[in-house]
């Protein structure tokens, strides 16, 4: 089974939820052979809930996962620290949603918990939790203590970073893996359709709840994929997110259908 770690259901954090964007986006994923992908949308995304209801109430659910568009979705968040830092959560729909609510009880949109906070709260719950792009700038996760550290269960091999830091990037974080002793994950960090396939993991199995999806990543049963167009995929998912972005400040549309049927 071919899972991408880390994917957004929206174009950027503060725009409008779009049923039709994030149908799109999981038509697109499935064409470009995507078979599962975990959504990790940000926690202080404008209009959260409307992105998982979505889903819920129009997807059929298979052990913790949705079937959407024929991709195996896993439920998701990405959450920051106040020491500056992204963090991967992924779980059922409801645990997910619980523990997003127990999260912003404490912290807001805006102001973030520390990770000496934040780390013991996620792991109250039956999640798997990593640790993302450790290597972008602004990303002080490595520089956490040895006991944080030891929270994660993955860390985020990232599209996105590997295409513009440079495939250095790979070999960097699967150094931190093996450190701490812990998988890595590839995840594309995609908020744009064509960004899909740029890294992936290939699982010798497919699987529909956490237990297995922790249980084939520590037994190692599978292998990164990095695509060998990546530049050129996270160049135009780039470009075009940007024109998208555009077009929705002077007054148009971001969710303009692009894709041919």
């Amino acid at each position: 089974m071919l899972i991408d770690t880390h994917t957004h259901g929206k174009l950027a954090k503060y725009l409008p939820f779009s049923e039709q964007y994030t149908r799109n986006l999981f038509k697109e994923a499935y064409k470009r052979g995507v078979e599962s992908l975990c959504l990790t949308e940000h926690y202080n995304t404008q209009e959260f809930e409307k992105i998982y209801q979505f889903i819920h109430e129009n997807y059929p659910q298979e052990g913790d996962t949705y079937m959407v568009e024929g991709v195996r979705v896993f439920p998701g968040l990405e959450v920051d620290i106040l020491e500056g830092g992204h963090n991967l959560v992924i779980g059922s729909f409801d645990t997910i949603q619980a523990l997003r609510q127990e999260i912003l009880e404490s912290a807001t949109f805006k102001e973030f918990l520390p990770a000496a906070k934040l780390f013991p709260l996620v792991k109250k719950y039956d999640v798997l939790f990593g640790a993302a792009h450790v290597y972008r700038k602004g990303c002080h996760n490595l520089e956490l203590s040895e006991e944080l550290l030891a929270y994660y269960d993955f860390f985020d091999l990232n599209g996105k970073d590997t295409a513009l830091l440079g495939r250095d990037n790979i070999e960097k974080v699967k150094a931190v893996g093996a450190h701490y002793d812990r998988p890595v994950m590839a995840g594309s960090d995609t908020h744009q359709f064509l960004q899909y396939g740029s890294v992936m993991n290939d699982f010798e199995r497919s699987f529909s709840t956490i237990d297995a999806f922790r249980e084939e990543m520590n037994a190692g049963r599978y292998k990164l994929v990095v695509d060998e167009a990546i530049e050129a995929k996270v160049e135009g998912a780039n470009l075009l997110k940007k024109a998208l972005k555009l077009l929705q400040s002077q007054g148009g549309s971001y969710d303009v259908p692009l894709i041919i049927e």
